[in-house]
C-alpha cells in the first residue's frame, strides 16, 4: 500500500541529483546494494546503462539501474535480449509504504517503452536478503534455479519474461 502516494518510474534528470546523493539505508541493507552516490556516476557515463528514479509525488524515493549488453554476461549468459536490474533500493525514510512493490509493478511497461529490444528482465538477489527475494517473487520474477557467487555471497538470478505484445 502506497498510502495514496503516486509512484512512477522516470529516467534520471539532474533535478533529482541532490535528493539521490542524500539517500540512506539501514545498516542491515547496506550490504546488499549500492547507494546512488556510488552507482549513479558510472550509470551516467556508461552507454549501456539507464539510471532510473522511483518517484513518489515527484520526489526521488528510490533508484535503480537497467543494464544491457555484453557486460552483463557475468551475471546472465543469455544477455542479448535481457536487461539486468542493478542497485535497486528505496530510500530509508520512504520504506514501508509499498513504493518498491509499486515500482516493480511499473517495471515491465517501463522497460517495454525505454528498451524495446529487451525480452527479459533479470536481477540477482543475495540469498541472505529474504525481504528482497519475497518482493521480486511477488512481482512475478521466477526462480529457475540459476545461481552465482557474488562478492557478498551466493545470489539467486531471477527472471521476468516480457510479453512485448502487451
Amino acid at each position: 500500500m502506497t498510502d495514496g502516494l503516486r509512484v512512477s518510474l522516470q529516467l534520471y534528470e539532474d533535478k533529482f541529483h541532490e535528493q539521490l546523493l542524500a539517500f540512506q539505508l539501514p545498516p542491515e541493507q547496506e550490504q546488499f546494494t549500492a547507494l546512488p552516490a556510488e552507482s549513479l556516476p558510472e550509470a551516467l557515463r556508461a552507454p549501456d546503462k539507464l539510471a532510473v528514479v522511483i518517484t513518489g509525488e515527484e520526489q526521488a524515493a528510490g533508484f535503480f539501474i537497467l543494464h544491457t549488453g555484453a557486460r552483463i554476461a557475468e551475471f546472465y549468459s543469455n544477455y542479448s535480449e535481457a536487461a539486468l536490474v542493478r542497485a535497486f533500493l528505496v530510500n530509508s525514510p520512504c520504506q514501508g509504504r509499498g513504493i518498491a512493490k509499486a515500482a516493480m509493478a511499473l517495471l515491465p511497461a517501463f522497460v517495454r517503452i525505454h528498451l524495446p529490444q529487451v525480452r527479459e528482465i533479470v536481477l540477482t538477489v543475495n540469498e541472505r536478503n529474504p525481504a528482497a527475494l519475497a518482493l521480486y517473487l511477488r512481482a512475478g520474477f521466477c526462480d529457475h534455479g540459476l545461481r552465482r557467487t557474488g562478492g557478498k555471497g551466493p545470489q539467486r538470478i531471477l527472471q521476468y519474461a516480457l510479453d512485448n505484445n502487451a
